[in-house]
């Protein structure tokens, strides 16, 4: 996607003519910034979206990232972001950002529309890990494998390599459950 089509409010545009242009539906709302009503909203266009928020050295994860990724209509409030390098880095500090300091290797990123992203299999390992503290994760969990049902036996393969994390048995069982109902 060309950056020409990303309408961020107070750029080009004010917040108000943005307005006036979704109501007359020239434009259409994603994350904080409007494209063109014809334009097709792929993950390029939804992580260029919320560019703006995720400063460098760190990564788009959790409910952030299966929406990113496309496995649902609507993005998370607040967004979720990772540490992405190996040092300690000032936490981003905003109410629309949860910030998360467990940093994540390489291999676990993709780069799409500009901005680090967790892979969806990171991403669905991630939520199964953190669900036995947040069960509302269960959800975002869901609705990536539903997008993607492939990654239920990859993010299963994962926890059950990973030995004394919090978590680890609780995300086994709930990846066992998303294969037993995507069945």
């Amino acid at each position: 996607m060309h950056p020409a089509f990303l309408y961020l409010p107070g750029d080009r545009l004010t917040l108000t003519e943005l307005t006036a242009a979704r109501l007359d539906g020239d434009v259409v709302d994603i994350g904080d910034a409007y494209i063109p009503a014809d334009l097709i909203e792929g993950a390029d266009v939804r992580a260029a979206s919320i560019a703006a928020i995720v400063p460098s050295g760190t990564a788009v994860c959790g409910p952030s990232a299966v929406w990113v990724h496309g496995a649902c209509d609507e993005a998370p409030n607040p967004h979720h972001l990772r540490r992405a390098v190996t040092r300690r880095i000032r936490a981003v500090q905003s109410p629309r950002v949860r910030y998360h300091d467990t940093p994540l290797p390489s291999e676990d990123v993709l780069v799409i529309g500009g901005i680090p992203v967790t892979s969806p299999q990171r991403t669905l390992v991630d939520l199964a890990l953190r669900s036995h503290r947040e069960p509302e994760l269960d959800r975002w969990a869901r609705m990536l494998a539903a997008h993607d049902p492939g990654l239920i036996v990859i993010a299963r393969e994962r926890v059950r390599a990973l030995q004394r994390v919090p978590g680890s048995r609780r995300a086994a069982e709930m990846l066992e459950g998303l294969e037993v109902r995507k069945t």
